[in-house]
C-alpha cells in the first residue's frame, strides 16, 4: 500500500541575526585507505544467470546465523495505465495476501513459527520483496518468496480490504504537506514524462482497479526474465543456488511485455510553481529542484558529492547552514539525489512556517545560484570524499547491506568489481567536475516548485 512519506515532527527555533561565515582554512584531510579484498568482487561474489532469464547474485557471509534474500522484477508503476495508476502496487501487495497452497493467516502463520519476514512492494520501474531469516531455514523462505510470487490467488475479501487500507493512506496523504508538496513538485518537473505518473493512485483509480484486472496484471507482467535474486549470509552458494532452481528455474511467462525504453527527461527553461492550500495545518513544505542524472550517468558521481555539500553534509550542508542554522527559518532543510534508473529528481526540499515560504525559497534559490557559479572547496570536497570512503564498511557489515549492494550491482549494472573501485571513483571526482555537473542540471532560475500549506491563512 501507499507508504506516507516520513514525517519530521516541527520544531520552535528561534530567528537568529545572519552571522558572517568563517573562512575555511586549508587542511590536508587523508582518505580512507580500504582493503579491497574485504569488499565484495568477483572472488567473493556467486552469479549466475538461469536459462529464464533470473540473474543470481551470492555473498557468503557466516559471521552472523541469518540469511537475507531480496529479489527484483521488471514490473511496476510504468507498466499500468493512467486510468488505472495504483494497479502496480495493490497487485506487490496482494502476493501475501493469499496463494493457491496457503491463506493469509497460514502465510504470517508459517513466518512467524520462525521468526521470518517476507514483503513484498512496487515502485515506478521495479517490483521488490525482501526476506530474512535464519540459515536454516532458507529454504522454506525461497518456496514461500516463489509461492507468493508465482501462485498468488488474489482472495476477493483481501483484495477489498487493501484496498480500503489504500483509500485511507490516501486520504492521509491528501492532507499531508510533504506529500503534496512532492506531487505538486512531480507534475511540473516531469511535465509529459511518466514519472509525472503517481503510481500509487488516486482515490479515483484505486476504486476502479478491480480483482479481474490485478489478476490479469500478474499473469500478463510478472515473469522471470529480468529478475534479480540476491542472497546475503550463512548458506554455501552451492546450497543457495540448488534452492533458487528448485523453486524458480521453471518459471516461464511467454506473454512478459518488453518495456518501452525511457524518455530523456524535460529540461526546464524557467521557473514552474504550484501552491496547493491545505488550511489548519502548522506547517509549509517546499519541494524545489530538476531532473538529475540516472544513476549510470558519468554525472552521478560529481553530482552525489556535489548533492552532500549542497544539502546532506554535517547539518544538511550548504542548505541546511543557511536556512536553518543561520536564520532559523525552518524545521528541517536538505537536499536529495535519487540517482535511479532513470532520471529521479535532485531536489530541495524544507518544512518552514508558513509565514517565513518566501525567505526560505529566497536562500534556497541563492545557494543553488552559489552553487552553479563557483567551485566548492577543497575542504569540502575531501570532507566528503572522505565521509563516502569510510562510511562504505559500515553499510556492507550486515547481510542486508550486502544484500542491497549485489542488488545494486546487478541492477546498475555496475560490474562485480565496483565496491573494489568504489574509493578509487569518489577519490577521482575533482571541484571542477562538480561544478560542470552542477551547471548541467541547476539554475536558480530554472526550478520546479512544489508548496503546500495554509498559503490562504493570514499570519497570526
Amino acid at each position: 500500500m501507499p507508504k506516507s512519506r516520513s514525517r519530521v515532527r516541527p520544531r520552535k527555533t528561534a530567528r537568529r541575526a545572519s552571522r558572517p561565515k568563517p573562512r575555511a582554512r586549508a587542511r590536508r584531510v587523508d582518505l580512507p585507505r580500504l582493503d579491497p579484498q574485504t569488499l565484495p568482487g568477483p572472488a567473493s561474489v556467486e552469479r549466475l544467470e538461469l536459462e529464464n532469464g533470473i540473474t543470481v547474485l551470492i555473498r557468503e557471509n557466516f559471521l552472523s546465523p541469518s540469511v537475507v534474500i531480496q529479489g527484483s522484477l521488471e514490473v511496476g508503476g510504468l507498466d499500468e495505465s493512467e486510468a488505472k495508476a495504483g494497479l502496480a502496487g495493490m497487485t506487490s501487495s496482494s502476493l501475501m495476501r493469499g496463494t493457491e497452497q496457503r491463506s493469509f493467516h497460514e502465510i504470517y502463520e508459517a513466518l512467524e513459527s520462525v521468526g521470518a519476514s517476507l514483503g513484498f512492494g512496487s515502485g515506478m520501474h521495479t517490483t521488490t520483496f525482501y526476506a530474512h531469516g535464519l540459515a536454516e531455514d532458507f529454504g522454506s523462505l525461497t518456496s514461500l518468496a516463489a509461492e507468493a510470487l508465482r501462485r498468488p490467488s488474489f482472495p476477493a475479501e483481501q483484495v477489498e480490504r487493501l484496498r480500503g487500507e489504500y483509500l485511507t493512506q490516501l486520504a492521509i496523504r491528501q492532507e499531508d504537506t510533504g506529500d503534496r508538496a512532492q506531487l505538486a513538485f512531480a507534475e511540473l518537473a516531469y511535465d509529459g514524462h511518466p514519472y509525472a505518473h503517481d503510481e500509487d493512485g488516486t482515490q479515483e483509480t484505486i476504486q476502479s482497479i478491480t480483482r479481474e484486472e490485478i489478476v490479469q496484471f500478474h499473469s500478463g507482467a510478472y515473469g522471470p526474465r529480468g529478475m534479480i535474486l540476491t542472497v546475503a549470509g550463512a548458506v554455501h552458494s552451492g546450497r543457495a543456488l540448488a534452492m533458487i532452481e528448485k523453486y524458480f528455474a521453471d518459471w516461464r511467462n511467454p506473454n512478459q511485455p518488453v518495456r518501452a525504453a525511457l524518455p530523456a527527461a524535460p529540461r526546464l527553461q524557467e521557473l514552474r510553481e504550484r501552491r496547493v492550500s491545505l488550511p489548519g495545518k502548522s506547517q509549509a513544505d517546499l519541494v524545489l529542484g530538476v531532473p538529475g542524472p540516472a544513476r549510470a550517468s558519468a554525472d552521478f558521481f560529481p553530482a552525489l558529492i556535489g548533492n552532500n555539500i549542497l544539502g546532506r553534509f554535517g547539518t544538511f550542508g550548504r542548505i541546511g547552514e543557511a536556512v536553518r542554522e543561520d536564520e532559523g527559518l525552518a524545521y528541517y532543510a536538505f537536499s536529495s539525489l535519487a540517482g535511479g534508473l532513470g532520471p529521479g529528481p535532485w531536489m530541495a526540499i524544507a518544512g518552514v512556517n508558513p509565514r517565513n515560504i518566501e525567505r526560505a525559497l529566497e536562500l534556497i534559490r541563492r545557494e543553488i545560484g552559489r552553487f552553479v557559479q563557483t567551485k566548492v572547496t577543497a575542504v569540502e570536497l575531501t570532507d566528503n570524499q572522505a565521509s563516502l570512503i569510510g562510511r562504505l564498511p559500515l553499510q556492507l557489515e550486515s547481510n542486508e547491506g550486502l544484500a542491497a549492494a549485489l542488488m545494486n550491482i546487478e541492477l546498475f549494472h555496475l560490474g562485480l568489481e565496483y565496491y573494489q573501485r568504489f574509493p578509487g571513483l569518489v577519490a577521482a571526482v575533482t571541484r571542477e567536475e562538480i561544478l560542470e555537473t552542477a551547471r548541467r542540471y541547476l539554475h536558480p532560475d530554472r526550478l520546479a516548485i512544489g508548496i503546500a500549506g495554509p498559503l490562504s491563512e493570514p499570519p497570526p
